[in-house]
């Protein structure tokens, strides 16, 4: 109550909170590279699947719909400790994306982690888990602690088939085969709430996709694509908090391309809409997905 007193110059706004002190101020700057969407990573796993019906189908047709139901993803299995690297032992470049990728997001959650930790004097509970043909992830949660009810911070790494229905609907593009398309997903996602209600929440997710071709296959898609954004939920809303939140996500993108900014704000704040109540989430931030117009290094 008395830091609510304290602070009669802020707006009143929604759910949501956030410390006011110099060392909650954690700034975290996403490189938004290039991207495209086929799928959503939700915290650390990665759900896509196709449902084929059939009760209705001829002896005939249900066993190449059978055959076809492949499974999309192998069921997770914990571990004591986490791998140096959640990635297939295939060989893959060291200078591919994929390595690049995993080495940032498993380097942003330790970071994260450590100035957390330090903030609220807890520390994360961790939770690992891999598959058996590759893949995996890492889920960290602070709960209870002395600045945040709850902060999570996850990271996973995901092989898989999707159908090739899935990457024309997320793609927009043909496919010349009917054959389950191998695809690779890898990413880092948190939700960070604080105990003092003059603090906002703050969410963030970026991930990387791959898609390729079936073995064997000639001619069928191959892919590669960038997601994720961050955004502000405040219960109170501070103007200086907003524009120092603003200005750290405009820093970030004009390292990259003066126009992102401008460009993944009004994407935020178009895809964070709630339109039945003709507003939007918190105070905005960036989102950008789909984004593949240029090499991936930059």
């Amino acid at each position: 109550m008395a830091a609510m007193a304290s602070c009669s110059s802020a707006k009143p706004f929604f759910r949501a909170s956030k410390f006011r002190s110099q060392k909650s101020q954690v700034v975290l700057k996403a490189a938004p590279c290039a991207s495209k969407n086929a799928g959503c990573l939700r915290g650390n796993k990665m759900q896509l699947s196709a449902r084929v019906d059939l009760p209705k189908l001829n002896t005939i047709t249900k066993a190449k719909a059978t055959k076809q139901a492949e499974p999309g993803i192998e069921k997770e299995e914990a571990v004591e400790e986490a791998p140096t690297t959640l990635l297939r032992p295939d060989g893959t470049d060291e200078s591919s994306m994929r390595v690049k990728f995993e080495k940032m997001i498993r380097e942003a959650q330790n970071s994260i982690c450590s100035a957390i930790e330090e903030l609220d004097g807890n520390k994360f509970h961790e939770d690992a888990w891999t598959r058996p043909g590759g893949g995996g992830g890492i889920s960290r949660v602070l709960q209870d602690g002395n600045v945040f009810e709850k902060a999570g911070i996850n990271v996973s790494v995901v092989y898989g088939k999707m159908p090739p229905e899935a990457y024309r609907a997320a793609t927009g593009e043909g496919a010349k085969s009917d054959a389950f398309i191998p695809f690779f997903a890898a990413g880092i996602s948190s939700v960070m709430h604080p105990k003092n209600p003059m603090a906002p929440t703050v969410h963030f997710n970026y991930r990387y996709f791959e898609t390729d071709a079936p073995e064997g296959t000639e001619g069928a898609p191959r892919g590669w694509w960038f997601g994720g954004g961050t955004d502000l939920t405040p219960s109170y809303i501070f103007d200086e908090d907003v524009k120092a939140f603003h200005q750290a996500q405009k820093d970030a993108c004009d390292e990259h391309d003066p126009e992102f900014y401008p460009k993944f704000k009004k994407w935020a704040d178009d895809y964070f809409l709630i339109s039945h109540r003709g507003e939007r989430r918190g105070v905005g931030g960036i989102f950008f997905d789909d984004l593949n117009d240029r090499p991936a290094e930059e």
